[in-house]
């Protein structure tokens, strides 16, 4: 008998998921039978499965509380990819500021805390809980900056203020996707707060096929080994003004895998589930 794996996805699939007919596939090739289950389904006996793959969960944001509790649930009955404290801790950005990997300059307003930002040319303001570009604005106006990120911080949440790197619209920022800590292919996204942008997160899922530099396999491998053992992660980094790479953040809880964007990326995939379970 083969092995059964869960594809855990949220409550409006077809909408946005377009990776996970390839995804299952290529499971099956592995001898993996793939089911596509939404996490908050009460009726899915998780037990059942022999590994339950975190993937398109994109509604946790604004219950992440509930998440965090589902993620805990399932690994006490079996085995969760990627892990329930890697969840809890890759859902709030704050813990870029717990690394050692160099990271876009960024400045915190806590709740509580007053919003005395630097002074900067053009300022991105967001939530540290959050996902694609929601409650995020780009602004060269201080005051507007300072105003967002006391809002955010009065309304509990932790705010992060960064500088809008204009390396973005040119270079690009470079997603390298990580299937069982092996490097399976990379990305040059599409920026997300430009004026071609035209919705919060309709960079995810566009881009274009990139080979990495060296000295950016050296920043994802160095933040990589920060966490533990993964099935999948998606490292985005960017250039800084004097060249230098940069985390923007490590995806290691529902990032969008680019698996059309090289031949060999649903294989690497499944290869990497299949050596887990």
């Amino acid at each position: 008998m083969g092995a059964s794996a869960a594809y855990v996805t949220f409550a409006d699939p077809d909408k946005l998921d377009d990776e996970k007919g390839l995804a299952v596939a290529a499971w099956a090739e592995v001898g993996i039978t793939g089911h596509i289950v939404r996490w908050d389904d009460p009726e899915v006996d998780w037990a059942a499965f022999d590994a339950v793959v975190v993937r398109t969960t994109w509604d946790y944001v604004t219950r992440r509380a509930e998440f965090l509790d589902w993620a805990r649930h399932v690994e006490s009955v079996t085995r969760l990819l990627n892990p329930a404290a890697v969840l809890e801790r890759n859902t709030d950005k704050v813990y870029l500021r717990d690394l050692k990997a160099p990271i876009i300059p960024t400045s915190w307003v806590a709740p509580g805390e007053a919003a005395n930002l630097p002074v900067l040319d053009e300022y991105v303001v967001k939530p540290s809980i959050s996902a694609g570009a929601r409650d995020t604005i780009r602004t060269a106006d201080r005051e507007q900056a300072e105003e967002h990120a006391a809002k955010l911080a009065a309304n509990g949440r932790t705010a992060m203020i960064q500088p809008y790197l204009d390396m973005v619209e040119g270079e690009g920022e470079t997603s390298m996707l990580y299937f069982g800590g092996r490097f399976s292919h990379a990305v040059r996204r599409s920026p997300m707060l430009t004026e071609s942008a035209t919705k919060p997160g309709q960079g995810d899922g566009h881009g274009e096929f990139r080979t990495p530099d060296p000295d950016q396999f050296a920043l994802a491998e160095q933040v990589l080994g920060e966490f533990p053992e993964l099935l999948c992660a998606r490292v985005d980094l960017v250039r800084l003004a004097d060249g230098s790479p940069a985390l923007i953040e490590i995806e290691l809880t529902e990032p969008y895998l680019f698996l059309h964007y090289a031949p060999d990326a649903a294989a690497n995939l499944a290869n990497a589930l299949a050596k887990v379970i």
